[in-house]
């Protein structure tokens, strides 16, 4: 932004809290969940949800685990209102969870919110009405406060009035001095107290006094004073349920949404993945999950966030960013080789210790936890490191390769995605591996291979290969204290032993048949390179001598 366009704006004004207390609380429990997905968010879209798609998604937050869910605008079209008489009429609303309506404190809005409540158990009637310094200059023509608050009163005595003509359904009423977060605080709680004098309001019978952040105004701290001066001065507090609406207009919804609650807030309503108007609504699933992290149990069961991301993408025609906290495609991966060694490491550690404690760096929750699998965590692409590589081969191929193995291989992999200039998939870092790494026989082919158990002496046994080398066959026989050791003698005898073997590793390969070997050969060559190489065959012993002749050939 260009210097003579800053001029125009001001900066937010401070709440005078010289005593605040909610810096040094902590979240403990948490709040009463409200999802606006099927109001707030669906206002939002380019495209707004069919009914169809409402009740789909409703069956979803219910399955969730939302109790209280604002299904919408019943007095704002037909298409609202059938959907509110269906969820009665089909009893597709269970006993333990609360719908919420949304109207305008309007006589024949309210009335006609009415008409759509009929016959259903328990609702929460929302009224609000703008009461900011802005919207009353701006919307309203300069009305003044006694008129906006006179708005306010007016809704709540007609909410009132109207109880008493459903006598099977329980009224919880709900207020919102729309756009709170722009309203001078004295005036904010003068409207509240209006509609709580009109309400009445008990421990038995509450009333839900919601101060949204209409739109984000302030950093968090001036939200979290905000909610902390209105939790001290306003007045039945036992009696008043405090809760936050909170949008993401400068990126830091949950934020304001944490630190509110640490102000004193009861409740919090929100949106899955912040769908909603401009930036968004909160993300209920961010603060949710942040709790679950910390060891708070929530209500919200976020444990299949895949299958939930799939309907809410296809229901809201919106789709979840990559880098969205906890449902992203990436936000469980790692590119950095740094990131992903010791991504690896914390993962072989905790089953080596079998820790009940979560503690792997780089990843704040297990992703198995919310529906997601380790597979893929590490991404390869030029930025990634040896140990990436390794956990792909270990983990999607089964291929548990010796540690000073993996500079070899990793090498290889993020040389080819950088010449490439993109990402790796598992199946591409596999089939480099097998192609340049596994049963190379680029020089020297083993045609033939024979082990005899009684021509050698006791504790020895002998070997007679056929091998192409280079396009001539060959006999190699030697005798040695095993295949390998034998294959290594057969060298020598033959005249192409250059090298030292240095190591040898074997297991059974993962996740592949049973018959399935996986053999590895370090040699070191006459002028010190050192190489690895890789054999794969259903007997772990020619897997053994496979390797032999793949590093063999590597090394030329």
């Amino acid at each position: 932004m260009k210097s003579e366009s800053i001029s125009k704006y001001r900066p937010f004004p401070a709440v005078a809290l010289a005593d605040r207390s909610w810096p040094d609380r902590l979240i403990t429990e948490a709040p009463t969940w409200c999802s606006v997905d099927l109001r707030d968010g669906n206002q939002a879209l380019p495209i707004p949800m069919s009914v169809e798609e409402k009740l789909e998604m409703f069956d979803l937050l219910v399955k969730v685990g939302f109790k209280e869910i604002e299904i919408g605008f019943p007095s704002a079209s037909d298409t609202e209102f059938c959907f509110m008489r269906r969820l009665i009429e089909e009893d597709r609303i269970p006993e333990d969870v609360t719908v919420q309506v949304l109207v305008q404190t309007r006589r024949h809005l309210i009335e006609r919110t009415f008409d759509a409540i009929k016959g259903a158990r328990r609702v929460i009637v929302h009224i609000y009405n703008s009461t900011s310094t802005l919207q009353r200059r701006v919307t309203f023509g300069d009305a003044s406060r006694e008129d906006i608050k006179a708005i306010a009163v007016t809704g709540a005595e007609v909410v009132k009035e109207l109880v008493p003509t459903l006598p099977t359904t329980e009224i919880v009423l709900q207020y919102s001095p729309e756009s709170f977060s722009d309203t001078e605080l004295d005036f904010a709680l003068e409207c509240c107290e209006a509609v709580i004098d009109v309400w009445q309001p008990t421990t038995e019978k509450k009333l839900i006094l919601n101060l949204p952040a209409t739109v984000e105004w302030a950093t968090p701290n001036v939200h979290a004073d905000q909610i902390e001066w209105m939790c001290r001065k306003v007045s039945k507090r036992e009696s008043v349920i405090i809760s936050l609406h909170t949008h993401n207009d400068r990126g830091t919804g949950v934020a304001s949404t944490e630190l509110g609650l640490m102000a004193g807030a009861d409740r919090v309503e929100g949106t899955l993945f912040g769908n909603g108007e401009r930036t968004g609504n909160l993300d209920i699933v961010i603060v949710a999950l942040n709790m679950n992290s910390h060891g708070i149990e929530t209500g919200l069961d976020f444990s299949n966030l895949s299958s939930l991301r799939e309907v809410y993408e296809r229901t809201t025609r919106m789709t979840v960013p990559d880098r969205q906290p906890y449902a992203g495609e990436l936000v469980f991966t790692a590119f950095s080789g740094s990131h992903q060694d010791a991504i690896k490491k914390g993962l072989d550690r905790r089953e080596k210790d079998g820790d009940e404690k979560w503690g792997v760096p780089y990843l704040t929750i297990d992703p198995h936890d919310i529906g997601r699998t380790y597979e893929a965590i590490v991404r390869i692409n030029s930025q990634s490191g040896k140990g990436g590589v390794a956990y792909i081969l270990d983990q999607e191929h089964g291929y548990d390769l010796p540690k000073t193995m993996h500079p070899q291989v990793g090498k290889r992999i993020y040389d080819l995605a950088d010449q490439r200039g993109e990402e790796l998939s598992a199946k591409e870092v596999g089939d480099v591996f097998f192609t340049e790494f596994v049963n190379v026989n680029s020089h020297l082919m083993l045609k033939d291979y024979e082990l005899d158990y009684h021509s050698a002496k006791r504790g020895d046994l002998a070997c007679k290969a056929v091998i192409e080398i280079d396009g001539e066959s060959k006999i190699v026989e030697g005798v040695g204290n095993g295949p390998i050791n034998a294959f290594v003698q057969g060298f020598e005898e033959t005249g192409l032993k250059d090298f030292t073997l240095t190591d040898y590793r074997s297991h059974a390969v993962r996740g592949g048949s049973s018959s399935d070997a996986a053999a590895y050969v370090q040699l070191r060559k006459d002028d010190g390179t050192i190489l690895w190489g890789v054999g794969c065959d259903p007997s772990i012993e020619m897997a053994g001598v496979k390797a032999l002749v793949c590093a063999w050939n590597l090394l030329r």
